[in-house]
């Protein structure tokens, strides 16, 4: 178990999943230590990793007192991130991919903007860094400013002014504590949980700042589509209306949702004729596509329920193998 002494009461706890990371996780590190922020902790959790990784971690715990590294057999990006929130004990929490980086205002700024304002979540905008090419390349958003739930519910369901993403945000811990939220354990489960955490926001900051370095490489969760991940990006979207019917709003943002429901549903159109081409065998893919119609005009309809999704969109089925562990590191 972490030595839970080292760093007594810190305002924000940093979540870090790892797994296999090695080129890219003392880089990750090395730009949260050095932030100008000081007042935080970092849990590092190593997901079974067979590479370097985890001596990395063991290295940097051993030279940061606000560094606990937690051990674990592989159980996925979500099983992770829980697995941290769990050791946390920052009033706020912060998320940062272990192949990603921050500027060294990451935290000090969204720190401040979520205070000033008494808001319950702070937002900033980010880069694509594409690895392979070296290129950064800042994400157009086009909104800033202190909004009420209601306005920031459907900036977040349209998915353009606000991305469903957790890890370029800082978080009131309470909304995970007080409402019981985890990550699922499925791709795209950002998705699933962003919405969650929303709902239950009375504020939202955006600050019109680049903060974060998303690294694009090509084992993410869109590089390495295959049948289950579709699936599971369908099934986050039915998820997002299960949340807002449970909380209560669905009448509210209706119209936004099936605007989410447009985006999913072309988003899986293109990624079965991708994922088809990609093995060349077109078998089934007529079928797939019809199955991915069905599961979004089942998630916008007045019958729907989240237990029966499967029941109304068969899985997508086809030639490429979900991926043999239970992890994407997107």
């Amino acid at each position: 178990m972490p030595n839970q002494a080292k760093f007594k009461d810190p305002k924000i706890s940093v979540v870090i999943p790892v797994y296999n990371v090695e080129p890219f996780v003392g880089k990750c590190l090395s730009t949260l230590v050095h932030q100008t922020f000081q007042d935080f902790e970092i849990i590092a959790v190593n997901d079974g990793s067979k590479d370097g990784s985890l001596a990395i971690l063991r290295e940097f715990e051993r030279n940061y007192a606000n560094i606990i590294v937690i051990d674990q057999p592989n159980a996925g990006m979500s099983m992770a991130r829980n697995r941290g929130m769990e050791a946390a004990r920052g009033e706020y929490l912060c998320f940062v991919d272990s192949d990603d980086y921050v500027s060294p205002y990451f935290l000090e700024e969204l720190y401040r903007a979520v205070t000033e304002n008494d808001a319950d979540i702070a937002c900033c905008y980010y880069y694509y860094h594409f690895v392979r090419s070296d290129v950064l390349y800042k994400y157009p958003f086009r909104c800033h400013g202190v909004f009420s739930r209601d306005v920031a519910m459907n900036k977040l369901l349209h998915d353009t002014q606000i991305q469903s993403l957790v890890w370029n945000k800082i978080y009131k811990r309470s909304l995970f504590t007080d409402y019981g939220i985890t990550f699922p354990s499925m791709a795209f489960e950002d998705l699933a949980t962003a919405n969650k955490l929303f709902s239950h926001a009375n504020k939202v900051v955006v600050i019109d700042k680049a903060l974060y370095y998303y690294s694009q490489q090509s084992t993410s969760t869109l590089a390495t589509i295959n049948a289950d991940k579709i699936n599971d990006f369908i099934r986050a979207t039915a998820m997002v209306r299960a949340t807002l019917e449970n909380v209560g709003v669905y009448s509210d943002y209706e119209k936004a949702y099936h605007a989410l429901c447009r985006k999913t549903g072309l988003c899986c159109l293109y990624y079965v004729l991708k994922m088809h081409l990609r093995e060349r065998k077109g078998a089934n893919c007529l079928s797939n596509l019809n199955r991915v119609r069905r599961g979004i005009f089942y998630c916008c309809s007045k019958q729907f329920k989240l237990e029966n999704l499967r029941r109304h969109m068969p899985d997508v089925t086809v030639c490429p193998p979900a991926l043999k562990e239970n992890y994407s590191t997107r």
